[in-house]
């Protein structure tokens, strides 16, 4: 639907053949290096035979020659084809983070979307694991390379041990891939469950002051210990998947070094082959040991990376929130929910005030996009904004949610992330939004605003607003982190900043209700009441929601 693959194999594929050049290198290179340390026991064993039993110097230098030659392409080898192997994983995980930011962030939103801190670890670590599959990719044709010229070494020297190995090694690594289906199981869901205690961590930082507000620390506190000690649990779980893959790795290629060199040394007794025909064997057999470890070591990663691909997939081909639709036609910015019997004039502004905060939240969800509207739910001017396209919608209807998110960078980018605003506009809008004595532009903003107070961040967020300059601005309690003054400096600023324009002011402050043309009271889904903040004011619900 969006272009993306679908499966978690499809995905792994797709990574694999979008790299060919650092693949086919990597692939090439390691080969050359594992065929290299395979015919070091051979060179060993021909200068015992030709140099050392016959004592012939000449012989004994082009051998210790070739030998050198030999370490030299296997160690450049290795460098530059690991070299490949990095620039391969990491362009493929960068690329995936890339998709994955990318997704999260489409206008057309996400259907069922994870919670903030899962969606980082799937775009961090599981975009990881997915990039390591051309490293194992590389690493399943080097072993195999490892293990055909080790076989044809023993081959010319004896066929029952080349044919041996050549029947032994593909049946042990068959053995050890049985393992993969129940390692995979337990890596999928160590993930999940560390991907979700992530989550939790970050909404329970973020919720702090909330939580210590409404004294639920405790409560707070045991369910982290809960979800933290189910993700230890399956973490554990997983690291004694994978030792037990790791150990019948060594176990397995252990005793087959120790059954080929058992014929070896039995063949060598009965003079079926020379002194540096056993050394050979014996290196070589010892040797079989890397590629069978380097092949179950690619198992392992193969199977990290197919859990952590489908957890990918999961948000790559996730359903759209918002379907595609057409551009709305240019209005004044009159918006409508018949359900509610609720409008928003155009070119004034409208507050709205709820008995419960849950109605507040789902009407700014509605406007905002982080619901989708049903059919004929939510009109813009006159058109169905279930048929509109979500990211034109958004550019006439900006929501500027409760809780500010600000990016690290500077008092300018915060405000002015694209970078098109003079510096005028910029204090203009910090003006109107209370934030006059920030006059330093260049001031640092950490990650998340942290290095400001929570009245400076939600001024800051509100300038950003402002500088948009948006047919539609809903704004959802943009006050309730400052001082009565500035309170009513900020209501001034918004009613001088966007006369004449649609605005929507969804609080319970009567300082910003005073500045609007018309408030509206909804409670229980329905317009309850409706008119100016002073003739409301006596209605008792309005004013135990209004008056403090």
């Amino acid at each position: 639907m969006n272009g993306h693959p679908t499966t978690a194999t499809g995905l792994l594929r797709r990574a694999l053949h979008r790299h060919p050049r650092q693949l086919g290198a990597a692939t090439l290179l390691l080969s050359l290096h594992q065929a290299c340390e395979a015919l070091v026991p051979v060179a060993i064993g021909v200068t015992i035979d030709r140099a050392v039993s016959t004592g012939s110097v000449p012989a004994l230098l082009a051998s210790l020659g070739a030998t050198a030659v030999l370490f030299v392409v296997l160690s450049q080898a290795y460098r530059f084809g690991a070299r490949h192997v990095v620039a391969g994983w990491f362009t493929e995980t960068h690329q995936l983070r890339v998709e994955v930011a990318a997704r999260v962030l489409d206008p057309h939103g996400l259907r069922g979307t994870p919670p903030t801190g899962e969606l980082l670890s799937i775009a961090t670590n599981d975009a990881e694991r997915v990039g390591r599959v051309v490293e194992a990719a590389s690493l399943v044709v080097a072993g195999t390379t490892a293990l055909a010229v080790s076989a044809v070494g023993l081959l010319t020297i004896s066929v029952p041990l080349g044919i041996g190995v050549l029947l032994g090694a593909p049946l042990l690594v068959g053995l050890l891939q049985l393992l993969s289906p129940w390692l995979t199981r337990r890596t999928a869901t160590q993930q999940e469950d560390v991907a979700r205690t992530a989550g939790l961590a970050t909404d329970l930082v973020r919720g702090t002051r909330v939580l210590r507000g409404i004294g639920a620390e405790d409560a707070a506190t045991e369910r982290y210990r809960r979800t933290s000690a189910a993700a230890l649990a399956s973490t554990l779980r997983a690291a004694g998947a994978v030792g037990t893959y790791r150990g019948a790795t060594v176990l397995g290629s252990g005793l087959f070094l120790l059954a080929v060199a058992g014929v070896a040394g039995a063949l060598a007794l009965d003079g079926a082959m020379t002194v540096g025909q056993l050394v050979t064997v014996v290196g070589l057999a010892q040797f079989l040991a890397e590629p069978v470890g380097l092949l179950g070591f690619a198992g392992q990663k193969v199977a990290e990376a197919r859990a952590s691909a489908a957890r990918v997939v999961g948000v790559l081909a996730a359903e759209p929130l918002h379907p595609t639709g057409v551009p709305p036609l240019p209005g004044p910015g009159r918006l409508e929910l018949p359900a509610l019997g609720f409008h928003v004039e155009p070119g004034r502004t409208t507050g709205v005030v709820t008995t419960d905060p849950a109605d507040a939240e789902a009407l700014v969800a509605l406007l905002g996009g982080r619901r989708a509207a049903l059919p004929g739910e939510l009109l813009l001017d006159g058109q169905d904004v279930a048929g509109l396209d979500p990211a034109a919608v958004r550019a006439r209807v900006l929501v500027e949610p409760h809780a500010v998110v600000l990016f690290e960078g500077t008092l300018r980018t915060a405000v002015d992330p694209a970078g098109a605003a003079d510096e005028a506009a910029l204090r203009t809008s910090l003006t109107a939004a209370g934030a006059a004595d920030l006059a330093d532009l260049e001031l640092a903003v950490a990650d998340r605003g942290r290095s400001l107070s929570g009245g400076q961040r939600q001024r800051v967020g509100l300038a950003r607003a402002l500088l948009r300059g948006p047919d539609v601005l809903v704004l959802h309690d943009p006050t309730t982190a400052v001082d009565a003054v500035t309170e009513g400096e900020i209501a001034a600023g918004l009613a001088r900043l966007r006369a004449g324009r649609t605005t929507v002011l969804v609080t319970s402050s009567p300082a910003l209700l005073g500045r609007c043309d018309r408030v509206v009271v909804l409670r229980e889904g329905a317009v309850v009441a409706e008119g100016p903040h002073h003739e409301l004011a006596g209605r008792p619900d309005y004013a135990a929601a209004v008056l403090r």
